[in-house]
């Protein structure tokens, strides 16, 4: 009786710390949006040779490449070449195609959707990211769903869905089938939606490559492809100010806090919690960002945005309710968690700001 106290009383100490850490990374990836916005109007006040020399592009890239050295320090070990050696050449492919799909393209489309609308907008409509992936799961893993899952995904698909029709009008709207949809909305739209298509790729083909190898790649990848495609769009200056002291004291504010205090935070908590805890702690993303919005930017939600989000943060805790109880009996988060079940956690966090 005794030892099996001790043993509760242990077992209950060991898990507040990997629960702390996990509602700290929330509250700073939820911040994230808010940061990067504060940031470049930082940059748009202290323009380099008529350029900001904090862009959402830079800000993207550099925090990439801080992202991508705190990963080779954490999952180092993993990238060897007998590990490698065990990939085939279809989990190279699809491995490859996630990295365009979460690590450039989604990341790019929501960092420009900063620059269109306001934050709020780019966290709620996000969240179209959760009904997208739950129908994808179905449709194409043929898996099978309970009840709560399914009302969560549809009310938050509502929200997202008046979020975006109820909106001001403003000049840079577009009009799909009848409706006006702002370009920022739709940019951050679409970059849920690769993110969704990335999630479901990777719990099918993807479940049982190392987190790291799978980490790693896609950062390094996306961050390639990303450059790319920034040059050929924007022209070969475009990254000129990316070695600017000026960009980089403010990096270090971003790289510091978001990547590498929220990352570490992160990973620590998920070692240490289990997966209904950390599934639960990273649904209160959106109220974070929300809230960071406000205190950073003093933003204030509008009506599209409390009916919108408030329908959204139904849709998640009925769905988190539902798999609560689905996994009463899950075990602990290990170092080796797989990448299905981190990819399945990351799509209720949204996007982390790296």
């Amino acid at each position: 009786m005794i030892v099996t106290k001790l043993r509760t009383k242990k077992r209950f100490i060991h898990q507040i710390p990997g629960q702390i850490y996990l509602w700290l990374a929330v509250l700073i990836f939820g911040a994230s949006s808010a940061i990067t916005r504060k940031l470049t109007e930082i940059g748009a006040e202290n323009f380099l040779d008529g350029r900001n020399p904090i862009s959402l592009c830079n800000v993207l890239f550099v925090g990439n490449l801080c992202a991508l050295v705190l990963m080779l320090l954490i999952y180092g070990r993993q990238w060897n070449k007998t590990a490698l050696q065990k990939l085939t050449k279809k989990e190279w492919v699809y491995l490859i195609i996630v990295a365009i799909l979460s690590g450039a393209l989604a990341p790019g489309l929501i960092f420009q959707s900063l620059a269109l609308t306001n934050v709020n907008n780019v966290i709620l409509v996000g969240r179209i990211e959760l009904p997208l992936t739950l129908a994808l799961s179905i449709w194409l893993l043929k898996e099978r769903v309970n009840l709560g899952e399914t009302i969560g995904a549809i009310a938050a698909f509502i929200g997202v869905i008046l979020t975006v029709i109820l909106q001001p009008q403003t000049g840079d709207m577009m009009n799909m089938a009848g409706l006006n949809i702002g370009f920022g909305e739709f940019l951050a739209a679409a970059g849920a939606i690769f993110l969704a298509l990335a999630t479901v790729i990777s719990k099918q083909q993807l479940i049982d490559i190392p987190l790291g190898i799978y980490s790693i790649f896609r950062t390094a990848l996306g961050t390639v492809i990303f450059f790319i495609i920034a040059i050929v769009l924007y022209g070969s200056n475009h990254f000129m100010d990316v070695l600017s002291p000026f960009l980089w004291k403010w990096m270090f504010i971003y790289g510091g806090l978001i990547v590498v205090v929220g990352q570490s935070f992160w990973i620590k908590g998920l070692r240490f919690s289990t997966v209904s805890t950390a599934s639960l702690a990273s649904s209160f993303t959106p109220i974070a960002g929300i809230f960071a919005a406000y205190l950073i930017l003093g933003e204030a939600p509008n009506l599209a945005q409390y009916l919108g989000g408030s329908l959204i943060l139904i849709g998640i805790f009925i769905s988190q309710i539902s798999l609560r109880r689905q996994n009463s009996s899950s075990v602990m988060v290990n170092h080796k968690i797989s990448t299905a079940t981190e990819k399945e956690i990351e799509n209720h966090t949204g996007f982390k700001g790296v």
